[in-house]
């Protein structure tokens, strides 16, 4: 069968999600991106430009695919409405949704990319969330998002949203079978920040956590290797001030392989995330070698076997200190947990779990039947 995925914002999580989908499928997925940047004119504008996009191609029309695939990021409802029955059937896959994402510094909400994201999930013929995470905070915090309302409040969306819906984790770029890890790198160890340089990736506490190293005069070495899409945030450039010669690595790492040998290097992963729905940059550094230090909350300890969760989920800021000052002493001697932690992320390798999602696919083409 053939679909066309539309990606809005193809960068970061939704670039990797939709690559790997098309290349693990047994189906054949046409892509039609943009460049990630600009999310909020993407929620407002890029179903209008994909529309004159398929419209104006040599491609195939639209009606001649047996479904759509897009993401949270554009407005689906509004992609229906204009093409009318051409449109076939649509699968919504929500990375993240703005009812429960949390507001920049100075940020009012705008309550209609809320609303954007309500009328996606309505006009899809499937929604997949991807965490259990993700799921429950949607609908727990889409009655009180209803709420805001004056009157006439459609509270039947909730239920129409969750009887179509259901969690499907991500897919992630590496094999299913992994060979021995490399030796753990040599002293001092390699930190790694691989997220987005971006507010609620709270790269203030990270770096607050990193000078608590350096005043008990401990030696390591951090490598920050996140996407950046617009503006470097205040906290990376005082934190490249203070940590100076540390830094091995400042900027994102173009190249794939480049990127994997970096966290080859890695000792541990660090998240001080205030939203994070899955965490693949986690998940890739973990099955590399990197032992985390996460959050917990969010969706870490859905991906951190339950076994773990003492030794690599931190409580809160005076923990992640705690925790990490202990690792960068002790590194060296964690090679079980280290080995065991890598090989639990196999789970979330494409070829592992590709067969749910081209079922989703063929569900998803028999609506048109």
């Amino acid at each position: 069968m053939r679909f066309l995925f539309l990606e809005p914002f193809f960068g970061g999580s939704h670039r990797s999600f939709a690559e790997g989908l098309s290349r693990w499928s047994r189906h054949e997925i046409d892509l039609l991106t943009l460049p990630a940047r600009f999310w909020k004119w993407r929620m407002r504008g890029a179903a209008l430009h994909f529309l004159r996009k398929i419209s104006s191609s040599l491609g195939p029309p639209l009606d001649a695919y047996d479904g759509l695939i897009t993401t949270d990021l554009m407005s689906l409802s509004d992609f229906k409405a204009i093409t009318g029955p051409a449109c076939p059937p649509a699968l919504a896959y929500f990375h993240e949704s703005q009812i429960t994402y949390p507001l920049a510094p100075g940020e009012r909400m705008d309550f209609q990319f809320g609303f954007t994201d309500m009328t996606t999930a309505l006009a899809a013929d499937r929604v997949l969330f991807n965490s259990q995470t993700h799921w429950d905070a949607f609908f727990s915090a889409l009655p009180d998002f209803l709420n805001i309302m004056p009157e006439y409040r459609p509270k039947w969306v909730i239920d129409a949203i969750r009887a179509k819906s259901d969690v499907l984790h991500p897919g992630c770029q590496f094999p299913a079978e992994r060979g021995p890890l490399a030796p753990f790198p040599m002293d001092p160890p390699l930190i790694i920040w691989n997220h987005r340089w971006e507010f609620d990736k709270d790269p203030d506490s990270f770096f607050d956590a990193l000078e608590c190293l350096v005043e008990q005069g401990l030696s390591f070495r951090v490598a920050l290797i996140g996407e950046n899409f617009q503006v470097v945030p205040k906290a990376f450039v005082r934190g490249k001030k203070r940590l100076q010669e540390r830094i091995i690595q400042y900027g994102y790492l173009e190249s794939r392989e480049d990127y994997l040998d970096m966290l080859r290097q890695g000792a541990m992963v660090i998240s001080t995330a205030q939203q994070e729905n899955f965490g693949i940059s986690v998940v890739e550094a973990i099955r590399q070698g990197c032992i985390p230090l996460l959050p917990n909350r969010l969706a870490y300890p859905e991906i951190i076997p339950p076994a773990f969760h003492s030794d690599v989920l931190y409580a809160d800021q005076a923990d992640l200190v705690q925790k990490l000052a202990s690792l960068v002493r002790a590194y060296p001697q964690i090679t079980e947990t280290r080995e065991r932690l890598s090989e639990s992320m196999g789970r979330f390798a494409w070829k592992n779990l590709i067969q749910r999602y081209d079922d989703e696919l063929e569900r998803l083409q028999k609506i048109s039947l």
